[in-house]
């Protein structure tokens, strides 16, 4: 009976470490490429936590940041900020967002738009960078111009952040 019981123990003991290690209950951003091919950046995150997407817009050549805050299963366009108008810029006030000129002379549409993913085709000119965790990250050195890659928050295991590949 004693026997059962130290093997009994052992097998909890096993599945509660295994459990630890393996059970995803960090919150990560993870940005992966649309193709299927895998994520190519994570980084251990809070929620309430924002990041910055900053980019050269297409058209008028002009720097924009979005900030997007990260939720335990969603993700929120939190507001954009530009310096002059271009094409597919907001040039009002919408029922979607609230567009006011900011002390700098900055434009700033906050929209508050919750996303499940957040879906970004690396330009060759845009520049697209990532700012977080006081890191910027261009996203051409992840994967190259023309790729699609999602952001999206998603529960990574211990094991999967001891791989070593999120930013903390």
């Amino acid at each position: 009976m004693r026997k059962q019981s130290t093997v009994f123990l052992v097998i909890l003991m096993g599945a509660a470490l295994a459990a630890l290690v393996f059970w995803p209950r960090y919150l990560v951003l993870d940005l992966a490429r649309t193709d299927s091919r895998g994520a190519v950046l994570c980084a251990e995150m809070h929620a309430g936590e924002e990041v910055v997407l900053a980019f050269v817009h297409s058209v008028n050549r002009r720097p924009v940041y979005d900030t997007i805050r990260v939720a335990s299963d969603h993700l929120v366009v939190v507001k954009s900020v530009f310096d002059t108008f271009g094409a597919g810029m907001p040039e009002a006030s919408t029922g979607e967002g609230t567009l006011r000129v900011a002390e700098d002379g900055w434009l700033e549409w906050t929209i508050n738009r919750p996303m499940p993913e957040v879906v970004v085709r690396i330009g060759w000119v845009a520049n697209h960078t990532l700012r977080l965790k006081g890191r910027q990250v261009a996203l051409a050195d992840l994967a190259p111009p023309g790729t699609a890659v999602a952001l999206r928050p998603k529960a990574y295991s211990w094991f999967d952040l001891w791989k070593g590949r999120c930013i903390r």
